[in-house]
């Protein structure tokens, strides 16, 4: 009997862990706002760090947990192509920032 009672509140612990990993991951346009913020976070460096730890928690996140740039063509379906319209340049580069509660 005690073995099947352990076994329950050790079943109730695992699914209470799995429900609080809440994670999401945000596609957001890759802005060139002069200060460099964008390609800190298109490449991963640490610099982006706290931009991609700022967006998260703006969103009611506690950390990010990743960040890299995202090509279109892994964004399936969502994203327009650029076309004659698009004047600044670099128009269709995204990042994926990924947030964990």
């Amino acid at each position: 009997m005690r073995s099947i009672s352990a076994l329950l509140a050790c079943a109730f612990l695992l699914a209470a862990s799995a429900a609080s990993a809440d994670s999401r991951i945000f596609i957001v346009e890759n802005q060139a706002d002069g200060y460099g913020v964008d390609q800190c976070l298109a490449k991963g460096e640490r610099c982006g760090a706290h931009a991609a730890l700022s967006y998260c928690q703006s969103r009611d996140f506690a950390q990010a947990t990743s960040y890299r740039r995202v090509d279109p063509e892994e964004i399936t379906g969502s994203v327009p192509k650029s076309g004659g319209n698009c004047s600044r340049g670099g128009c269709d580069e995204y990042v994926a920032i990924t947030c964990q509660r």
